[in-house]
């Protein structure tokens, strides 16, 4: 099994896909109501104990936190507060898994899964688009308004890193 984790101190995106690719958890942890670093951190701990109690996960996948500034993106204190985060979430996986995660780049895991993203449009709207079109076991829910929910992006994202880490371990073999 493969675990591909998409790690946000907000929604954490988490995904169990089994040897053919086929999913087999696929789940947003909500971590917005609790506001310190370490009850987050809790939170997750004891998700990553029942993932560990469900599945026999060999490979951990996670999406490599942002290493640089882009204007209109997030602020140095947002990305280090993440990359903290990342950090602890990965400790947690080797800790509790006893596998070390291994971390793939959100743009490198898209191109493995065959998503595209155009000049001038957002990865997350073509990601949600892709997981909508091809990939039934996502569930996708909407607000009363019509829009994908926050956390239907995490869910999507963690099944691409899911998968990129799925593909990778098959051309390792």
């Amino acid at each position: 099994m493969i675990l591909g984790l998409d790690v946000s101190t907000s929604i954490t995106g988490a995904t169990v896909v089994d040897s053919d690719g086929k999913i087999v958890y696929n789940e947003a942890w909500d971590l917005r109501k609790y506001k310190d670093f370490f009850q987050k951190a809790e939170v997750v701990k004891g998700k990553i104990w029942e993932l560990e109690d469900t599945f026999l996960i060999k490979e951990i996948y996670i999406e490599q936190s942002l290493q640089s500034f882009r204007s209109g993106f997030s602020s140095a204190k947002t990305l280090s507060t993440l990359s903290r985060f990342n950090g602890v979430v990965s400790w947690l996986c080797y800790d509790i898994l006893k596998t070390a995660p291994e971390y793939i780049a959100a743009t490198s895991a898209r191109k493995k899964v065959g998503i595209t993203v155009p000049k001038g449009t957002k990865a997350k709207e073509c990601v949600i688009k892709h997981v909508i079109d091809n990939v039934p076991d996502v569930a996708i829910t909407y607000t009363k308004f019509d829009n994908v929910k926050p956390e239907c992006y995490d869910k999507a994202d963690s099944w691409v890193i899911a998968m990129a880490g799925h593909i990778q371990c098959k051309t390792k073999n």
